[in-house]
């Protein structure tokens, strides 16, 4: 295998890539290659088969997507690269990443296809002759089988993470779409680690591969307290400004992706009343030096920058790193947060997660050998007690370092002419000063879950004279209460044991569609026509619609919140306050039958 270590690293420019991906790869501001990229690339662009061994983060994406895309034809519009990945998420992530790599490839098309999307739209997809297409192993089978991919012409095949689509259950899958394949198409299976069944695929279908093992660089940060916001109905900018308003900083870098995102976000927070400007690389050195200068001499609290811009910087004052998008890789993520705790010094690093990225999380925290804690959000009245408090204190401050005799007279003579109580005017004053700063920000927010909770179980008592939406109890499924554990939420789906399911079944499908990593997937109990689950709190509307509709063992799950107290509840009203209430469960045609009126028994 290659080593990493002897490899020399050329620059993006060297390594062959076609005109139109390099010019995408520049304008990313991407200079030189990660380890895994400088060693696939040369091979890939030759058409070589190649094997990789490397963690998630690596760059690998990028390490496949780049050669491959420089030897497509964007002038055949046939499918030409197909990459299979174990997930929803990842495949989106994938499709998103090779769309920006190709993105000055006039005619290329990137379709991502996954389990839970309506098939209609990707039937209609199809018919635009997609060039590269990236999928998860199920949905792509589901094609070949009715003919709508077809993979005659196809030069190269990706399979990416492909110990996890062992561990999900996908490698008879992926044979299967391997030997729909042409035999003289290019392979590049990549994995993070190398068991039995995955080296005999790689054995049976890669010829002669360039074998290439990156080794995982782990970093220690104990100076650096890291946490994470798991980003959710809230915008990313609200909760950044909560964040500001609470933490104790002195300076901050706050990382985007792109250069037209760091004028943007420098913006907003100027209006918010922050000393802040943008640190990019179209921005010519002398300004870049000026941006930095100014913060060095305090005259700045914020920088918004690119991880190119920021490379090299070392401002002592810097005691936050905020990534506000999450970096692509793990070596970026340890760049951007040794921006902070440096010489000795401590810093905190907080990080913008949203559902679909947690893997890229958790292969963050392997790599720095340290858990990354749950943050919550400061409260509204967290915000309040911020601003009373920096209020007292420049009140403080004022009263001891400036003459204000002549501010007393005017005050003593408005008292006397308008025989005024003293602590009257200086609650007027008080009002007048925090005006464009509320000490008492006025945020519309949902009432707390347990009352939303206590409102539910109203609305569903009051509703208790309607049994056709109830759900009887079933005999023989009399259990225990299903009890969540903290920080998770008890879900019911309408399959079983007696529709064939297993636990491995549903774990598959929920990492798939939910872009939950299974290791988030709480306790599973299979009855005979139901399960229940518990899943993390706070799922988005979205995604429990989605997951409503998806299929296990020819039985849509239907998932349903759990009453903690009664396994076969019906779904409080957190998501039936989503649409027009008609049921705990949305009607199916059994149901709505048995509700009709029944001919001659109309008394």
């Amino acid at each position: 295998m290659s080593d990493t270590e002897q490899t020399p690293v050329l620059p993006f420019s060297e390594l062959g890539l076609s005109d139109a991906v390099l010019k995408a790869v520049n304008q990313a501001g991407y200079e030189t290659p990660s380890p895994i990229q400088a060693q696939s690339i040369a091979p890939l662009l030759e058409g070589r088969d190649l094997l990789g061994q490397a963690q998630t983060g690596t760059g690998k994406t990028a390490a496949f997507s780049l050669p491959l895309l420089s030897r497509i034809d964007v002038n055949a519009k046939t499918p030409q690269m197909l990459v299979l990945a174990p997930t929803r998420e990842l495949a989106i992530q994938v499709a998103e990443a090779i769309q920006s790599y190709a993105k000055y490839m006039k005619g290329l098309h990137v379709l991502p296809v996954y389990g839970g999307q309506s098939m209609g739209i990707q039937l209609r997809q199809m018919q635009r002759n997609p060039q590269v297409i990236v999928g998860t192993p199920g949905r792509i089978l589901d094609h070949i089988r009715r003919k709508t991919l077809k993979l005659g012409d196809l030069k190269s095949l990706v399979l990416d993470e492909a110990d996890e689509m062992l561990r999900m259950g996908f490698i008879d899958d992926v044979e299967t779409i391997l030997k729909e394949t042409p035999d003289n198409r290019q392979v590049a299976l990549f994995s993070a680690t190398m068991p039995g069944p995955i080296h005999r695929v790689a054995t049976r279908y890669l010829k002669d591969p360039v074998e290439i093992r990156i080794k995982s660089k782990t970093t220690t940060m104990d100076t650096i307290d890291q946490r994470y916001w798991q980003v959710t109905g809230m915008h990313k900018l609200e909760a950044l400004t909560r964040i500001l308003e609470v933490e104790e900083f002195d300076a901050m870098i706050i990382f985007v992706r792109t250069k037209n995102a760091t004028a943007e976000l420098a913006e907003k927070l100027e209006a918010r009343g922050y000393s802040s400007s943008p640190l990019n690389g179209d921005m010519n050195q002398a300004a870049r030096e000026k941006a930095i200068q100014r913060m060095k001499k305090g005259q700045l609290d914020i920088l918004v920058a690119t991880d190119v811009a920021a490379r090299g910087l070392d401002i002592e004052r810097i005691s936050h790193v905020i990534n506000y998008d999450i970096p692509y890789d793990t070596e970026s993520y340890v760049h951007r947060i040794g921006r902070t705790g440096r010489a000795g010094r401590t810093g905190t690093a907080i990080l913008f997660v949203s559902p679909r990225e947690k893997r890229m999380l958790f292969a963050i925290e392997k790599a720095t050998r340290q858990p990354i804690e749950k943050m919550q959000l400061p409260s509204t009245e967290d915000i309040a007690d911020r601003r009373v408090m920096q209020f007292t204190q420049m009140l403080s401050e004022t009263i001891e370092s400036q003459d204000l005799s002549f501010f007393q007279e005017v005050m003593a003579k408005y008292q006397e002419s308008h025989d005024a109580d003293p602590l009257e005017v200086a609650a007027a004053l008080t009002y007048l000063v925090q005006k464009t700063r509320p000490l008492k920000p006025v945020v519309h927010v949902r009432p707390p879950r347990a009352e939303r909770e206590q409102g539910s179980r109203r609305d569903n008592s009051n509703r208790s004279d309607r049994p056709s939406r109830e759900r009887s109890p079933r005999r023989g499924n009399q259990d225990k209460p299903h009890r969540s554990e903290d920080g998770m939420q008890s879900y019911r789906i309408e399959v079983g044991r007696s529709h064939g399911v297993e636990v491995k079944n549903i774990v598959g499908a929920i990492a798939n569609e939910a872009g939950i990593d299974s290791k988030d997937i709480g306790r599973i109990s299979l009855q005979d026509d139901y399960s229940t689950l518990d899943l993390p709190e706070g799922m988005p509307k979205d995604l429990f619609q989605q997951l409503r509709k998806v299929w296990v063992c020819n039985k849509q799950l239907e998932i349903s919140i759990v009453n903690s107290n009664d396994a076969s509840a019906q779904p409080s009203d957190d998501n039936s306050r989503r649409k027009p209430r008609r049921s705990g469960k949305p009607r199916s045609r059994d149901r709505d039958a048995s509700r009709r009126p029944r001919r001659g028994n109309n008394d």
